[in-house]
């Protein structure tokens, strides 16, 4: 089928009326943005249009019905009126009948209706056409106030920038859809060429401005982001969908805030908690991975929201390649695309020479001795215990060891990248359990975990845990299977045998 339009923006004409006299109506603006944007992405002028005479009362001629049947795309503005128009109602079933003749709404996995929202309406309300479509919002609300602002230059600076960054949003999403139709046309739908499949967990709206900039950078890349459309409000549904974009996907991107979320129709859980579930549960089939964010210096005052996020943080389920971020946007955006450009299985290591050892004692050499080897141990701790860990530092170097420190200074990107990089090289790891608590001690034994499918070639690093003051019942109670556990109430520095032992390779199997 070839398209004599490449867009037909739908819209109810009151939502057309200028705010300010002199200036524009709102569908006016945002036609002619559409039109200068896609035209600079494609590299050509698009024919966007719309009818800007018809009335209520007009007769809803053959001509615009014969037109909908040969325009590629069409854009609806909804808005409370939209809804209610009857003129809007006859354009969407119009379009939506020629676009079944001719194949079907969706072409190349992708929607050729396009739900531009200029002000909230309830998913129930809208055009059941336009239900399982994510929209594009057009308009922000006032967590404080619960006000309605639409994205409009009337309304300040940032409003403007907001409506320019959405519209960037829609511009190239049209693009995408229209360079596949123009390739298509006159034989069959070409394959997409997307890079992966990504999902990206629905948050709460404290989080949805950091949620667009994430799904923007992801599709920008190639990248698909599902879910592509509403997700249900009944459990079991809501479980069936999620689980079906997990299998498509690669990875999952959870933004976890300080809201929270709804809980689906016949659930305990919320929104968030269950699709963490059930990307840990796709994590359990292989070639999965999942990365949680929580915003660095998150105050969170729900108490249900308190216990999600100490449950997450405490959660020993970190499969490889998985984890969990309390940081900027930048670094888990830059962590993100590290890991989808991450080849799927590491190369292995190259094995020694086997002769090697056979020939140094041909030549005479001496054979090396482990106990004698000098080790490196990376000591992990809270920066209030520093002084505590002084005495550990000085023992283990008098005990022929070499000593890494945190540091706690500096760029955050830097300290985090020599943080892992102490975790891939490192011989042993002493993590020290003060100041901070039980929370943190296992985010740290999940971070040396995972060293393993972050470059480390090595054996696993002999790891200990050490419990100082303050004592309390859970630390008394701490017990692993991974490493040896010292108390040392006192602050002596003192049993070390045991972890020297593994250190050195004695008794170790792994």
């Amino acid at each position: 089928m070839h398209f004599d339009g490449d867009a037909f923006i739908s819209y109810a004409h009151l939502d057309n009326q200028e705010l300010v006299e002199g200036r524009k109506g709102w569908v006016a603006n945002l036609h002619r943005a559409l039109e200068i944007r896609v035209g600079q992405l494609l590299g050509k002028t698009p024919h966007i249009w719309r009818d800007p005479k018809l009335q209520g009362n007009d007769f809803f001629a053959e001509t615009l019905v014969d037109r909908l049947k040969r325009v590629a795309v069409l854009v609806t503005v909804v808005s409370p009126r939209y809804i209610r128009s009857e003129w809007t109602r006859k354009e969407l079933d119009e379009f939506w009948k020629a676009a079944e003749a001719q194949g079907g709404v969706r072409f190349a996995e992708k929607s050729r209706v396009f739900k531009v929202l200029k002000t909230p309406v309830p998913i129930a309300n809208q055009q059941p056409e336009l239900q399982g479509l994510l929209g594009y919002e057009f308009y922000k609300i006032d967590p404080e106030t619960g006000k309605v602002r639409e994205l409009d230059e009337v309304f300040g600076a940032e409003a403007q920038r907001d409506f320019w960054l959405k519209l960037d949003d829609l511009a190239h999403e049209l693009c995408a859809l229209l360079e596949r139709i123009e390739v298509a046309e006159g034989g069959p739908p070409a394959a997409p060429q997307e890079r992966g499949t990504v999902f990206l967990a629905d948050t709460t709206s404290d989080l949805r401005e950091q949620r667009e900039i994430v799904r923007r950078d992801l599709q920008q890349q190639g990248y698909t982001v599902l879910p592509a459309s509403p997700l249900p409000y009944v459990e079991s549904e809501f479980r069936a969908a999620v689980r079906a974009d997990l299998s498509k996907a690669q990875l999952s991107l959870h933004l976890l805030g300080r809201n929270y979320s709804l809980v689906p129709e016949g659930a305990s859980a919320s929104t968030v908690e269950i699709q963490n579930e059930l990307a840990i549960e796709r994590a359990s089939e292989g070639s999965f991975a999942r990365l949680l964010w929580i915003p660095q210096g998150l105050e969170v005052q729900d108490e249900r929201q308190i216990q999600v996020l100490d449950r997450i943080r405490a959660d020993p389920r970190m499969e490889e390649g998985s984890d969990l971020l309390e940081t900027s946007l930048e670094d888990f955006r830059t962590l993100a695309q590290t890991r989808l450009e991450a080849p799927s299985t590491p190369p292995p290591p190259e094995p020694a020479p086997a002769a090697a050892p056979a020939a140094a004692a041909a030549a005479g050499a001496p054979a090396a001795d482990a106990a004698a080897t000098v080790r490196t141990v990376y000591l992990v701790y809270d920066q209030r215990d520093a002084d505590a860990i002084a005495a550990w530092g000085d023992a283990l170097f008098e005990r022929r060891v070499e000593v890494l420190h945190p540091i706690f200074e500096g760029d955050e990107t830097e300290v985090r990248e020599y943080h892992e990089e102490n975790l891939r090289t490192c011989d042993g790891v002493m993590i020290f359990s003060g100041a901070a608590g039980e929370v943190w001690l296992r985010r740290k034994m999940r971070e040396l975990q995972k060293s393993a499918g972050q470059g480390r070639t090595g054996p696993p690093p002999a790891m200990a845990i050490c419990l100082l003051e303050p004592r309390t019942p859970e630390k008394e109670r701490f017990r692993t299977h991974e490493g040896v556990v010292i108390q040392s109430w006192d602050g002596a520095a003192e049993p070390l045998a045991p972890f020297l032992a593994r250190l050195r390779g004695e008794g170790r199997t792994g």
